[in-house]
């Protein structure tokens, strides 16, 4: 990365050998000694060099509405939107001064494309933020300099995912132009680009101060009635445990008194997790050295609890292969002194995304901290969805991405999980954004157990919370997972002979992989035939208790209270109407435990399956609904305790009538019902159920009974040539069908309205249910966005993200795209708007010419109101013509 335009510009030589901006004067040359100044490349920073106060700078006051803990770029940001969302009774507290642990030395980089929309908009929102908000507000300049970006293709793949990040930007009316090497030299004379493949050039991306940025927040925070208080270090966290057993924060202890308050905000960098552990909260993320040079100014170019504005020492001998990377890419440097190095410690989490939001163990206790070195460019978008996760319940966008419950509780605290992964991230964090990358740190953290049966069969595993879950199978044999190696660094012996990761790295592309035919085997199988599917990594609760039915009511919008040994696909909203989740909910017989099967029960109890990569995320919902409401409920996880697999296709009937010892006809056993019954001598609970659009059946297993009942099914189907498949053909099934995924093509920002499920709400009864209001004025209004399928008749892949137009004018992105093998075409799914702001009805769609955006070429796409397979459903309900 580059950013040009000025005359003075800063160069960031940071983790990889990419080029990102410069700085200053100084006379010190590569081939000399290496300089031993520190000192960041801005005017001002906060630091006081003498006579510090030596308490705080402000009177505590006795109580607040909400305390944020930490004075650098979230902090900062958080108090600001608060204020100005009228939350005023309320309080920063910094240890020393404002931006002295990691903020201070921050490159101070802002730029507007990023590989997620969600990013996007968050980032958008920080520029408004830096570059007009505060200097409306305040009269004073925060140091942007728009100056441009220019990032740095060198190889094919780079240059591919920057035309995608350009369709993308068109969406967002970003201006951004992919350049040829010729082009990049015209605008950047310095450069060498005779290894270039392009660049992507942006031009009203910009840098940013950290001091000034974070001063002008804090005035107009304090202006509009937020008090900030620096030299003032928290020593503790109360906590209180309500009548109900919930423990909720109750104020927040310093050596100069104590704030009596009902909402914490973590914004403490990377003493966060430190802070953490005063209230019992669990903070993955692990401090590293984070680093970038200051060069003397090139002619043509326009955890210590006292390391405060310190920094560390360069490692030379690590830093000198990124200089010689630069130098190649600008060949002046090589001729230009280093005037001063900066090295500070930045956090960094398992996922390379920040951590936010309001933590499980402690209500009242929310994070705001994690941010892998763009605390700064993203610090506004988060600051304000943050403020109004605080003050509403939930943020305005979807910000599962960013949400701590995104990681399963028993790895927030595993030190191998939190250092290998964070490790991991940290090694990637320039890497290319790849749609079917998976981590090699940290891996068969859970297992379910079908995982050795099915690595023998050649199973290619996929990482999902924590849980192995079968991605395709490799017809070439086995490729299990093996120890992380830290990719060969701290002495450890890299990896030979790896064939997962060789398997991976062929999955590096944008064109179709090259194992897609191996895909389309399991897809096809699966219409034609039959095949199996291992989904054991569901989350898999039961609801009990005195109010099961009253919470049942409240928290799904579809009527689940039908009769015992029914299924309902439903969906969970937030107040605003949002979805949280997507789900099946099973009505069980009351009667005695018959775990893992049953629940002990003497009224009402549900069976509740969900996505195991969104379990906790589930469980914390509705954890929090049930408090929120008072419900007397128990809630009893136990996706441990039972694998899952389904079995789907025209024969799965074939194949199961041989192994369960039950009448599998539509009439004894139809669709979205349940029932306990024999498979192979062993108790399951079988659900006709289908994910994919086929004939099919799951199977609950408890665990250990799933390798004879699944020895059992593959046995039956060996006559119906059955197969394992894996997620990898679920994806292109489910988008081939038009069911939805969630936190892809149905998201907490998204209404179920606008999303094509309005089916899953009970809107013509009279039940309420969290989030109806907001579902009966949309109704009523008319939506102003929906979802709406698309296919291109052209064989190109497509994985999202990817602009859609209107008769010429974008009008949306695609949130998911596949390729669909039983259609023979690629097709995605993407919300649109009326870019008059008007309705998006079935005519807007059909009087419509679309054509979708890919890496800057565009496609004729049909748009279609229902799946373009199966739209009547006819398959899933048995009925094959």
């Amino acid at each position: 990365m580059a950013f040009v335009g000025r005359a003075v510009q800063r160069v960031a030589l940071a983790a990889w050998p990419s080029l990102s901006p410069l700085c200053r004067t100084s006379s010190r040359s590569y081939s000399s000694e290496p300089t031993n100044e520190k000192n960041v490349p801005y005017e001002m920073t906060l630091k006081q060099e003498s006579g510090a106060a030596s308490g705080p700078t402000k009177p505590l006051p006795r109580s607040a509405d909400v305390v944020v803990i930490g004075g650098g770029s979230l902090g900062c940001q958080t108090i600001y939107h608060l204020a100005k969302m009228g939350m005023t009774n309320v309080v920063l507290l910094e240890r020393d001064r404002l931006t002295a642990g990691t903020t201070w030395h921050t490159a101070g980089l802002l730029w507007q494309l990023r590989p997620s929309d969600v990013e996007v908009e968050l980032l958008a929102h920080t520029r408004n933020v830096i570059s007009k908000d505060l200097e409306e507000e305040t009269g004073l300049h925060t140091g942007w300099i728009q100056n441009g970006g220019l990032f740095i293709a060198s190889n094919k793949q780079r240059l591919d995912e920057y035309k995608r990040l350009m369709s993308l930007g068109k969406v967002y009316g970003i201006e951004s132009y992919v350049l040829s090497p010729a082009e990049t030299k015209d605008l950047y004379p310095l450069m060498n680009v005779d290894d270039l493949y392009g660049t992507l050039y942006v031009p009203k991306d910009g840098t940013m101060d950290p001091a000034g940025t974070c001063t002008t927040l804090t005035r107009a925070a304090s202006a509009k009635g937020a008090t900030v208080i620096e030299n003032c270090p928290v020593t503790g966290i109360q906590v209180r445990t309500d009548d109900l057993g919930v423990r909720k924060v109750k104020a927040v202890e310093t050596a100069h008194g104590t704030i009596e308050t009902q909402c914490v905000v973590n914004c403490a960098g990377v003493w966060a997790t430190k802070l953490g552990d005063m209230a019992g909260v669990k903070v993955p993320l692990i401090a590293m050295h984070h680093a970038y040079v200051v060069t003397e100014r090139i002619e043509g170019i326009q955890v210590n609890d006292k390391f405060a504005f310190s920094l560390f020492d360069l490692d030379w001998d690590v830093f000198m292969q990124h200089i010689e990377g630069a130098i190649n890419r600008v060949p002046v440097l090589e001729q230009t002194g280093i005037k001063s190095t900066v090295c500070g410690p930045e956090s960094f989490t398992a996922d390379h995304k920040p951590l936010m939001g309001e933590a499980p163990e402690v209500r009242g206790f929310f994070l705001g901290c994690g941010f892998n070195s763009a605390g700064m460019m993203l610090g506004g978008g988060c600051g304000r969805e943050l403020a109004h996760w605080i003050i509403y319940g939930r943020p305005e966008r979807d910000m599962y991405g960013y949400d701590i419950r995104r990681f399963h509780h028993s790895l927030t605290d595993n030190n191998r999980w939190i250092r290998e992964r964070s490790h991991e991230s940290y090694a990637k964090n320039y890497s290319v954004v790849f749609p079917f990358d998976e981590p090699l740190a940290s891996r068969n953290m859970r297992k379910d157990p079908f995982h050795q049966i099915l690595t023998e069969q050649g199973c290619v595993f996929q990482e999902r919370h924590g849980w192995e879950r079968p991605g395709w199978f490799n017809k070439d044999g086995a490729a299990p997972v093996k120890e992380y190696d830290f990719y060969g660094a701290y002495g450890k012996r890299k990896n030979t002979s790896y064939k997962y990761s060789e398997l991976l790295a062929k999955e590096y592309t944008f064109d179709f992989p090259p194992h897609h035919n191996v895909i389309k085997s399991e897809c096809l199988s699966c219409r034609h035939g039959v095949a199996v599917f291992d989904m054991s990594y569901f989350g898999k609760f039961y609801l009990t208790g005195p109010d099961a039915k009253k919470a049942a009511d409240w928290l799904f919008t579809a009527d689940v209270n039908k009769k015992p040994g029914s299924t309902v696909y439903t969906c969970m909203l937030n107040k605003r109407g949002g979805a949280e989740a997507d789900l099946t909910v099973s009505r069980l017989e009351p009667g005695a435990a018959n775990l893992p099967l049953a629940p002990e029960s003497n009224g009402d109890a549900y069976y509740l399956a969900i996505g195991g990569g969104v379990a906790e995320h589930n469980w914390n919902h509705i954890q929090t609904v049930l408090q929120d409401q008072g419900f007397r409920c128990q809630l009893t996880d136990l996706s441990e305790d039972m694998g899952m697999i389904s079995v789907q296709g025209p024969k799965s009937r074939d194949v199961l009538q041989e192994v369960l010892d039950t009448d599998l006809s539509n009439e004894a056993f139809p669709f979205s019902t349940h029932k306990v019954v024999t498979a192979a001598g062993h108790q399951v609970r079988a659900m006709r159920l289908s994910f994919v659009g086929e004939l099919g059946w799951e199977l609950h297993i408890p665990k250990n009974s799933c390798i004879p009942v699944y020895q059992a099914v593959m046995a039956a189907g060996a006559k119906h040539d059955i197969i394992n498949s894996g997620y990898r053909a679920i994806d292109s099934l489910s988008i081939e069908k038009g069911y939805r995924h969630w936190h892809a093509d149905l998201r907490p920002d998204d209404t179920p309205l606008e999303a094509g499920l309005a089916f899953t709400c009970k809107l013509k009864s009279s039940i309420p249910f969290q989030g109806r209001d907001r579902l009966e004025k949309q109704k009523e209004e008319g939506l102003r966005r929906r979802i709406v399928c698309f296919t291109v008749n052209e064989t190109v892949p497509m994985f999202g993200l990817e602009a859609i137009f209107r008769n010429g004018v974008p009008v949306g992105h695609l949130r998911r795209s596949d390729f669909g093998f039983y259609i023979n075409k690629t097709l995605g799914y993407g919300y649109i708007r009326n870019p008059d702001g008007g309705v998006v009805s079935a005519e807007f769609i059909k009087s419509g010419e679309f054509t979708l955006e890919r890496m800057g070429v565009t496609y004729k796409a049909e748009a279609h109101l229902k799946s373009p397979f199966d739209p009547e459903n006819k398959r899933v309900r048995g009925i094959y013509d």
